[in-house]
């Protein structure tokens, strides 16, 4: 029997890993005494470790080391720290600015603060546009998800309740409130709706604030609508003065007129402002950022608004009367060049473009060519009388017929042959008689159609007004060399050249004038927000003919409408000494350019002695009674006169006419 050393002596037991399992003890180990006292016990296997597998044949069962699998799951975890901390790091560290202008961008909303649009006033600064409070409703389409209604249909509840109010439809509110963008934070629903409008959205959306507190099973669908302070543009006159003043579209930007020409000017400079929001109100405890719109100036126009109402209703009455196309009129004063009213019919409101129609929303007084017929033949004779080749008593002979190039020229009417002084031949309006005195202003014809054209050029044809209003036209008036066979001798009547009624306006004007062209204007000037009155430009002025020539070319325009054979008669005004031409020229129709039709005019001034006031009409392809210039707008150009001599308390001279000869005998 073995000895057992002394446990006493004995290092603490190790903990011995497991080996490969012993094989069964053999028939001769069971019978082998158990150990004395003192000596080791036999180690037993556990009751809860299972059994050890038996080894397969020929080699021996080992259990793996557990070293591997800690190390590769230490592995892991420093991988999923690093990660994490390199994440922490870019998140505090590299991307900190764009995260938290992320945040900012959520957190903060802002929008634009419109300028208050500026007025337009007429010459005594009564209001023709004026600007109204107004709101723009909006919408967050990301208050109008799942997500914050917690419901499936918000933008559909939301448009039911707010298409009726807004008079928009259903399914492009729904559209808006759910963008393809789903984070797009901004959706115009309806622009420059009226106070009214808001208030009626803002009560409905409190009632359902109110509800959603009291029932949280209930979503406030309404939200996320929100309200932008704008104006609104107002026209309190209608349709007066449409087509000088024009309109402003639904981007708030001048759409055609004054609107348009000035409209840096009247529309002032938007301001922005930034605040804090939480479901679409204002955090009144977080400061907010604002810079302050800039209002625009205001316009005041030399138009004067009764004189404009006069010529209106009077234009209006004749087309009507006439069931012609359209007409114009224009009145301006002689002294200063200022338009005192430049009327068109038919015309539009500019506070409900949806029923204007598209033809009448310019302003045909200035974008409209044609020829004008006789009124051209005052500059014909500016050019006679100036250039001292025939004097208002020279004798003309005038034929039934005229035979020049290769066409043969009448008169408006078949007449035996008349023996008419210069001033007859204007008074009759004779085209042959114009033909001949013009024929003398050069040696061949050649250089007459060369002093015609340098006259009809000062007079202001072929080039624009000065104006500069937005679709304005110079007309049409070639360079002689390009006058064909038959222009040599129909531009001296004024057929073969095109003009505009401003145009014609401002020749007449010239020579009540005194010989001095004064280019028109529709501004007096502008005042700024600061309130201080800046006057517009002093126009420019071009001396055309002597003063002498014009008085005489006075003269002779009374007789057109005094003398009983003047074509002007119905043009007279008890007590007033006028001055003043019809014309009748054919008309090229714009749809076919060919002729159809007539242009029918009347321009003249008063008092023809000591002109003050100047008024041009013409109407367009009259088609129903009679035509004739002095007939049709002999009367409208009465009419407009005496209301415009009236409201400038213009008195009359009390001087006699001229009463120069028409006619002499051979």
């Amino acid at each position: 029997m073995t000895e057992v050393p002394d446990q006493s002596d004995r290092q603490p037991p190790r903990r011995r890993v497991p080996g490969p399992a012993r094989p069964e003890r053999s028939a001769r180990s069971v019978g082998r005494p158990r150990p004395g006292p003192g000596a080791r016990p036999a180690r037993r296997p556990s009751a809860a470790r299972p059994a050890a597998p038996r080894p397969t044949a020929g080699k021996p069962l080992r259990l793996g080391s557990p070293r591997p699998r800690l190390r590769l799951v230490g592995l892991a975890l420093t991988l999923v720290m690093v990660a994490f901390v390199v994440r922490l790091l870019q998140v505090q560290a590299v991307d900190a600015s764009t995260y938290a202008a992320k945040a900012e961008q959520n957190r903060y909303v802002g929008y634009t603060l419109a300028a208050e649009r500026g007025g337009i006033t007429d010459r005594d600064g009564v209001a023709l546009a004026t600007s109204e409070d107004a709101y723009d409703i909006t919408a967050d389409p990301t208050l109008f998800t799942r997500k914050q209604l917690k419901i499936d249909d918000g933008p559909e509840q939301a448009a039911a309740l707010l298409a009726p109010i807004l008079g928009r439809d259903q399914e492009t509110i729904v559209k808006k409130l759910r963008p393809k963008d789903k984070k797009l934070r901004y959706a115009l629903l309806a622009n420059r709706q009226t106070p009214q409008v808001w208030k009626q959205i803002k009560d409905l959306k409190s009632a359902l604030a109110t509800k959603a507190e009291s029932d949280p099973s209930t979503a406030n669908v309404l939200a996320g609508v929100l309200s932008v302070p704008t104006t609104k543009r107002v026209y309190p006159n209608g349709d007066l003065a449409a087509g000088i003043l024009g309109w402003v579209n639904a981007d708030g930007k001048g759409g055609g007129g004054i609107e348009q020409q000035l409209n840096t000017l009247l529309a002032g400079k938007d301001g922005k402002i930034r605040y804090a929001q939480s479901g679409g109100r204002q955090v009144p405890t977080v400061g907010s950022t604002e810079t302050p719109a800039v209002p625009g100036s205001d316009v005041e126009l030399t138009i004067d608004r009764d004189i404009q109402w006069a010529a209106q209703q009077a234009i209006t009455d004749q087309v009507k009367e006439s069931k012609a196309d359209r007409g114009y009129v224009i009145v301006q004063d002689t002294q200063t060049g200022q338009v005192l009213a430049m009327a068109n019919s038919p015309g539009f409101d500019p506070n409900d473009l949806s029923r204007a129609s598209s033809v009448n929303m310019g302003n045909a007084a200035l974008q409209d060519a044609y020829e004008p017929g006789s009124t051209a033949k005052i500059m014909s004779m500016a050019a006679v009388l100036e250039k001292g080749v025939a004097t208002p008593e020279t004798h003309v002979i005038v034929p039934n017929r005229l035979h020049r190039g290769d066409r043969l020229f009448k008169d408006d009417i078949d007449h035996p042959t008349w023996y008419l002084t210069l001033n007859g031949v204007l008074a009759k309006s004779s085209n042959i008689g114009t033909i001949l005195a013009t024929g003398q202003l050069g040696k061949t014809q050649a250089q007459a159609n060369q002093v015609l054209y340098s006259y009809l050029r000062k007079f202001g044809l072929g080039s624009y007004t000065g104006l500069d209003f937005p679709g304005e036209t110079p007309g049409i008036l070639a360079k002689p060399a390009d006058w064909s066979t038959s222009q040599q001798f129909t531009i001296p009547f004024g057929q073969g050249v095109s003009l505009n009624a401003m145009q014609a306006a401002s020749v007449y004007s010239t020579i009540a004038n005194g010989g001095v062209r004064i280019e028109p204007t529709l501004v007096r000037g502008t005042k700024g927000p600061d309130g201080r009155f800046t006057p517009a430009a002093t126009p420019g002025k071009t001396r055309v003919v002597s003063a002498a020539t014009a008085r005489t070319l006075a003269r002779m325009l009374e007789s057109v409408v005094d003398d009983e054979e003047g074509t002007g008669t119905k043009a007279r005004i008890p007590g007033y000494r006028v001055a003043g031409k019809t014309g009748t020229a054919n008309r090229v129709d714009p749809a076919t350019g060919q002729y159809k039709g007539y242009t029918s005019s009347f321009a003249g001034f008063a008092p023809a002695d000591k002109p003050r006031v100047t008024v041009y009409c013409a109407i367009q392809n009259a088609t129903k009674g009679n035509y004739f210039g002095g007939q049709i707008c002999g009367p409208v150009f009465k009419k407009v006169m005496e209301f415009a001599l009236k409201t400038l308390q213009v008195p009359p001279t009390g001087a006699k006419a001229a009463n120069l000869p028409v006619n002499y005998t051979p």
